[in-house]
């Protein structure tokens, strides 16, 4: 059975909306058609021409990577490069590539709560919440239609809430209007006031599934035309976000903690400025050495991270605190 690139894309984004992504980011389609038709995919976590031929060997028309291939910015497509033979060779096979990349770092069940799966902590939270990410959409339906609404905005996301789904908030009242002419009521009669039990429907909703959530929200509401609100939160969204935070099971001494990162991720971690022994584990999927006050303020012995650069090594240092790269 053959997909569509949309119907995979909209999968994935449903898991870690491009909303997510970083201002310099460059996640989502790189290279392809989204109404191209798909059998089989490669996963990578870097395009190179090599995987390219793998995906034209096996027949996968899309290759969805973490690292974008377009990054930052293209300005010349040049055969004679690397990522021009690459862009040149994808688009003569007819493979599309997807990249989702600090979305899928932020996501729920991503890079970041993998790592912290690897890593065997427990009650792990958000290191650093998601701004500006959360709505509120409120919406007047009458009595009877009030579970087909429910049921429709629920499928595409809306009403999620830590582990639950399909959360909303539901208080009884009554609606008043009155049809003029060239209305086309559901309910009620053209120049005469109307009072019709209605039930003001809450639900929050993030950015990324706004746009969605309103259709869904159109579509399943009897009313020709439908109030509602859309109120912006300045709640953090602990759901989404960098980095996690959890604990071992057990206090490890500093050296078995190392043993244990060699084992389930890197076999040559380096570190700056060790620490005795080690329950509270931070990580960062990528670059998170922006994250190294933050984590100790948190009140874990280190954070494990990639691509730690000289002075933040030195930070961690003068913080007393320990960073693992």
């Amino acid at each position: 059975m053959a997909y569509k690139i949309r119907q995979i894309v909209n999968a994935i984004e449903r898991l870690a909306p491009l909303s997510l992504a970083e201002a310099w980011d460059n996640s989502g389609l790189q290279i392809g058609d989204m109404e191209w038709p798909v059998k089989k995919i490669l996963l990578s976590l870097d395009v190179s021409q090599e995987v390219v031929k793998e995906a034209v060997r096996i027949g996968a028309g899309l290759i969805i990577t973490h690292h974008p291939l377009i990054f930052p910015k293209l300005r010349t497509i040049d055969l004679n490069k690397t990522q021009g033979r690459i862009i040149c060779d994808a688009i003569k096979g007819n493979i599309s590539i997807y990249s989702a990349h600090t979305n899928l770092d932020k996501a729920k069940g991503g890079v970041n709560d993998q790592l912290a799966l690897a890593l065997g902590l427990k009650d792990v939270s958000t290191l650093l919440p998601e701004e500006n990410n959360l709505y509120k959409l409120v919406v007047f339906v009458p009595k009877a239609d009030v579970k087909a609404v429910k049921k429709a905005i629920g499928a595409v996301g809306a009403g999620l809430l830590g582990n639950y789904s399909h959360c909303s908030f539901s208080a009884l009242g009554e609606g008043n209007f009155m049809p003029l002419i060239g209305a086309k009521p559901t309910i009620g009669i053209v120049g005469r006031l109307e009072s019709v039990e209605e039930v003001k429907l809450e639900v929050l909703v993030r950015r990324g599934m706004l746009s969605a959530t309103i259709n869904a929200m159109l579509k399943s509401h009897p009313y020709e035309e439908v109030a509602y609100d859309i109120y912006a939160l300045k709640n953090k969204d602990t759901f989404f976000g960098l980095g996690r935070i959890g604990a071992l099971e057990e206090r490890l001494a500093f050296s078995d903690f190392i043993g244990l990162c060699r084992k389930k991720l890197l076999s040559e971690p380096r570190w700056a400025g060790g620490v005795g022994t080690v329950k509270n584990v931070a990580v960062c999927g990528g670059a998170g050495a922006d994250l190294i006050a933050l984590a100790q303020e948190r009140g874990a012995d280190v954070l494990v991270t990639g691509d730690v650069k000289y002075h933040d090594a030195w930070l961690a240092k003068d913080l007393n605190f320990c960073v693992i790269d």
